[in-house]
């Protein structure tokens, strides 16, 4: 038996999918634990690019399972649309397995998302919109409706004509929007429910039985550490856990089955959205970094906020998620630079901060304390060993693993799967 969760250690946007696809083509079954089709991952297979949103990485390899877990906001439309589209790339999408305790999105989530924003004015959070927060808040007041009730067509009439009510009178009365049409919504979502009722399973059974058979499982999510709904850079965050204590309890095993926690890292940093970024470079090497590294967001496509390493934030995802080894993405973008710089500390009124503060305020007043290190001016793609790097790239990867405490076992220096260093097992 083998558990391995991927993480990602900043804001999200890692590269974690081509880590999972990467691992998945040796797992048993791939798990998607927590989120909603809020974020993605962009996984490139030969010289074809995936975007998946809720359907795991692991649907890529023909032999492995792949579920979505009870953690997870399910979005039927979005599903099957996505669905759709891989089937037309010729992807058999047979191995998934939905949650019947997974909880649906509906358009009244969507709707509610995008007024509730609006009605923010200039302090919107940078929401989606996409119903994942409003989702979410239902599971927590306990008024949600699950996949087991969804795919049950006489009782999801019964308690989504109620809870159809119910928001629209929230959309109309709070935020004068305009109701939602309750029966042509019915009509449709139930011939969603039929389209998805053939892949629903209890798949905390499966996981389980997995385990038990000695199969290898990977549970990966979406989003970042710093975006966890009780970790991350608060009120800017998701409305689910992305950390390997969520994933276990959005997939239904214990964490005493996980053996190895990977924490995807950028080889600099990255954010959408508001809120504090201690190393952000609003200048021109931030703009140049953006552009090698293609930063825009999988499903909004808006542009990212890029700036160098920040190991603080890095150290304390290590911390809070059992990270025992590193995943560093994107290296091949630092490829031309002069020097790097990588943040080894925050100056705050004077003082000198080594863990990362909770309190917004103490971090949008936080200066980084940078450490500057010789760049490489060779192309470092088609590296395949760690000793092929040139000196430079070996130095700063080694002072990364000096700062965060824990091995870089994988090295990205391209998107394509054969752009990958191995420094060590991971199962």
């Amino acid at each position: 038996m083998s558990t391995v969760v991927i993480v990602g250690a900043q804001w999200g946007d890692e590269g974690k999918g081509k880590v999972i696809d990467y691992l998945s083509k040796q797992a048993d079954v791939v798990v998607r634990g927590q989120g909603g089709n809020n974020a993605g991952h962009t996984v490139v297979v030969g010289d074809q690019k995936y975007a998946l949103r809720l359907i795991p990485s692991g649907i890529l390899n023909k032999d492995t399972i792949n579920v979505i877990g009870n953690g997870v906001v399910f979005d039927p439309e979005g599903f099957l649309n996505e669905i759709e589209g891989l089937k037309q790339k010729g992807v058999d999408v047979s191995s998934i397995r939905i949650s019947d305790r997974a909880h649906v999105v509906f358009p009244y989530h969507r709707e509610i998302d995008k007024l509730a924003e609006e009605a923010r004015g200039a302090d919107m959070i940078g929401t989606t919109k996409n119903g994942i927060g409003p989702c979410y808040m239902d599971k927590v007041e306990r008024s949600g409706i699950r996949i087991c009730d969804f795919i049950d067509a006489p009782f999801f009439e019964k308690i989504f004509r109620s809870q159809m009510e119910n928001k629209n009178e929230i959309i109309t009365k709070i935020y004068g929007g305009e109701p939602l049409d309750i029966d042509a919504t019915l009509q449709k979502y139930n011939l969603y429910a039929e389209a998805i009722k053939p892949f629903v399973r209890d798949t905390s059974v499966i996981v389980y039985e997995a385990l038990r058979a000695g199969k290898k499982v990977l549970l990966e999510g979406a989003q970042g550490t710093l975006l966890d709904l009780d970790y991350g850079t608060y009120p800017y965050v998701t409305s689910s856990h992305p950390t390997s204590g969520g994933f276990t309890i959005g997939s239904g095993i214990g964490p005493n089955e996980i053996n190895e926690v990977v924490g995807i890292t950028k080889a600099y940093t990255t954010r959408v959205g508001k809120g504090p970024f201690v190393t952000e470079l609003d200048s021109e090497v931030g703009d140049l970094i953006r552009e090698r590294g293609r930063e825009f967001g999988t499903v909004t496509g808006r542009p990212r906020r890029c700036g160098w390493l920040d190991t603080v934030m890095v150290k304390y995802s290590q911390r809070v998620n059992g990270m025992t080894c590193i995943a560093l993405m994107l290296l091949d973008v630092l490829s031309g630079f002069e020097t790097l710089k990588i943040c080894t500390g925050y100056e705050y009124n004077g003082e000198v901060i080594n863990d990362f503060p909770a309190s917004l305020n103490v971090l949008g007043q936080c200066k980084p304390i940078y450490e500057t290190l010789p760049g490489w001016q060779e192309d470092i793609s088609e590296c395949d060993t760690f000793e092929k790097l040139p000196v430079n790239a070996q130095n700063y990867i080694k002072r990364i693993e000096e700062l965060v405490g824990i091995p870089a076992k994988i090295i990205s220096v391209g998107p394509k799967r054969s752009q990958t260093i191995i420094r060590g097992d991971i199962y």
